[in-house]
């Protein structure tokens, strides 16, 4: 059963709600649920009082692992969220372009990207992973399965920090970043 913050079911509604006749951008995160599907994942959902933030550190969720090679979680989002990658021999973009669904930004260096965790690790902490093993953290914070992370202009992100989406919206409310529906342990855009 998962158990979450009591924002996260209304941002999850609000998303499908919004979203449902917007088509869905091809370098968007994957497996992104339909609507039906949001809707069903809504359902389970048990609504709990956040957990206290008492015992978090970033370093609990080990991240930006190996994931093939010599690519890292961050340089494998960078490759999938971009276009026209070219990358070195040690797997970081060298050239490309990269659109922020955040701020509507288009970057040509990976070095103006971070890779945002889309529910921040210390918002996971306070929803139930301060009781998961280190393993299920490090799966976590490197899910290139769910929608949960995407490569954004860095200064937004930073600006978003470990805020949960009741304190955080992006700059930019286009359908580009509402259109994005997501299951219920990662939500987006506010």
């Amino acid at each position: 059963m998962v158990h979450l913050t009591s924002s996260i079911p209304f941002l999850l509604l609000a998303t499908i709600t919004t979203s449902s006749t917007i088509p869905l951008s091809k370098r968007a995160p994957p497996n992104i649920p339909s609507p039906a599907e949001a809707l069903s994942l809504l359902s389970s959902i048990t609504v709990a009082p956040q957990g206290p933030q008492d015992g978090y550190s970033r370093t609990l969720f080990p991240h930006w692992i190996t994931i093939q090679g010599t690519c890292n979680t961050r340089e494998t989002v960078l490759q999938r969220d971009g276009t026209n990658i070219n990358a070195g021999s040690d797997c970081y973009p060298i050239s490309g372009s990269w659109y922020s669904a955040y701020d509507g930004a288009t970057w040509t260096k990976a070095s103006d990207l971070d890779i945002d965790h889309m529910v921040p690790l210390s918002n996971a902490w306070k929803s139930g992973a301060a009781d998961w093993t280190t393993e299920q953290r490090k799966t976590f914070a490197n899910d290139l399965v769910n929608p949960q992370l995407i490569a954004v202009t860095d200064n937004v992100n930073q600006q978003k920090s470990d805020s949960g989406p009741e304190e955080w919206k992006p700059p930019l409310q286009s359908p580009r970043c509402n259109q994005r529906p997501t299951i219920a342990n990662t939500p987006v855009c506010g």
